[in-house]
């Protein structure tokens, strides 16, 4: 395969965030030493900024989604790799409003870690922190697996929701009680086809054969829990559908469902994959009145997709369907 687009020296961030801030200079910032990118606009009633990060190959996540209604700054790591604390650490006193700064966290080890220094070096400077852990991996829910289940597409669900609350002037609790709830609704899976591409050799990250597909694989460039059969895509969805719906918490059955391309998956795929979704879901009796389809959270270009849903209380929808100016979250979400 060809080498992607990156620069010579081998280092695709640094141009990456200069280009995007240039792309939406009326939206986001870019401030460096350390890198972190911040909102220009927030509504005024907002009293606790919004901060989240993590590893580069998943955007438009998180620099994304920042903007009026969701994010007010975040910090981009290297390569699927954590933020330095640093970087953490400065996105939040650039965010964080009069009431504190809450953290939307995807449970990963380093995400984890250096939020969490970059946490107690805020209480120490006088500022109040609150996490909220986004963790919706059904692949990687076991009894067996220490760190429990990864955080993956749920995290712009949770940036939604909690963005839209936190422009109603609610406090730094509230949101984090609220922020734990949208995470707790919420369960995805995904599968690939094709591994990544190596930035340094070209070639695909893992090899796979076309019969095969990697079931339950993260957003890492990892390979899955488990290599199975291709089966044709109707009962790879129904398959897939059983086990989210079957992980899901108890809770209403008017659901968001987010079909997310891992980066490797064409628009003619993913809404082909949307049909078949909320007809599964649908036969199994919950109320698909929310959608996000696109490639939201991709592992660079590895061709796959994740499916996620989450069960939405009645007061959620005002949050869900309110409006998000930033540079990628779908305008058409406010008629869902």
């Amino acid at each position: 395969m060809p080498l992607p687009f990156h620069p010579s020296d081998g280092d695709p961030v640094p141009p990456a965030l200069r280009g995007f801030a240039r792309a939406h200079a009326h939206l986001v910032e870019l401030r460096e030493g350390p890198a972190h990118l911040v909102a220009r606009h927030r509504d005024p009633a907002r009293r606790v900024g919004l901060v989240s990060g993590g590893g580069s190959g998943h955007e438009p996540l998180h620099a994304g989604f920042l903007g009026r209604g969701m994010l007010d700054a975040v910090a981009p790591g290297s390569v699927f790799a954590s933020p330095h604390n640093k970087q953490v650490l400065a996105a939040s006193r650039a965010a964080a409003g009069p009431d504190g700064v809450v953290h939307v966290v995807k449970n990963y080890t380093g995400d984890r870690i250096n939020f969490g220094i970059a946490a107690e070096r805020l209480r120490l400077e006088g500022v109040e922190v609150r996490r909220v852990l986004v963790d919706d991996d059904l692949a990687t829910e076991s009894a067996e697996t220490a760190t429990g289940r990864r955080g993956t597409a749920a995290t712009v669900v949770v940036e939604k929701l909690l963005g839209a609350a936190a422009d109603t002037g609610l406090g730094l609790d509230e949101l984090a009680e609220l922020g734990g709830r949208f995470a707790a609704a919420s369960r995805s899976l995904a599968v690939a086809s094709r591994a990544q591409t190596s930035a340094h050799t070209g070639e695909p990250s893992f090899a796979l054969d076309a019969a095969e597909l990697e079931y339950g694989v993260g957003i890492h460039g990892e390979r899955a829990r488990k290599t199975v059969a291709r089966p044709p895509l109707e009962e790879l969805v129904e398959k897939l559908l059983d086990e989210l719906v079957a992980g899901l918490p108890p809770g209403p059955d008017r659901v968001v469902a987010v079909l997310n391309g891992l980066g490797g998956t064409t628009q003619l795929e993913l809404y082909g994959l949307h049909d078949l979704v909320s007809d599964g879901l649908a036969r199994r009796g919950f109320d698909v009145a929310g959608a996000l389809v696109g490639t939201l959270v991709p592992a660079l270009d590895m061709a796959g997709f994740s499916v996620t849903v989450t069960r939405m209380e009645p007061d959620w929808w005002p949050w869900w369907t309110a409006p998000a100016i930033t540079p990628a979250f779908p305008r058409t979400s406010e008629e869902s």
